[in-house]
């Protein structure tokens, strides 16, 4: 691993750290209205990256669920990761 390399892991290790303990980062499972049925706009995005990934789209998720797709279909297609 060069150096360059090293330091950027070091940042990413970094701003994870700083997410896991930030207020701003909470897990589905423990949002108060993650039972309500998915936004619209979780809605829409989450039909695009299902169109793109060649997976079905689910209806009738909630908030929670819908978060936990998106992620999962971010990670398979690539879209919206840095």
């Amino acid at each position: 691993m060069t150096e360059s390399n090293k330091s950027n892991q070091e940042d990413k290790d970094k701003d994870k750290e700083q997410i896991k303990g930030s207020n701003t980062v909470k897990d589905p499972d423990e949002w108060t209205t993650g039972d309500e049925p998915m936004t619209g706009a979780q809605h829409s995005y989450l039909k695009t990256l299902s169109d793109e990934a060649g997976e079905p789209f689910e209806e009738g998720l909630t908030k929670a669920e819908a978060s936990k797709r998106i992620d999962e279909l971010q990670h398979k297609t690539g879209r919206g990761l840095k």
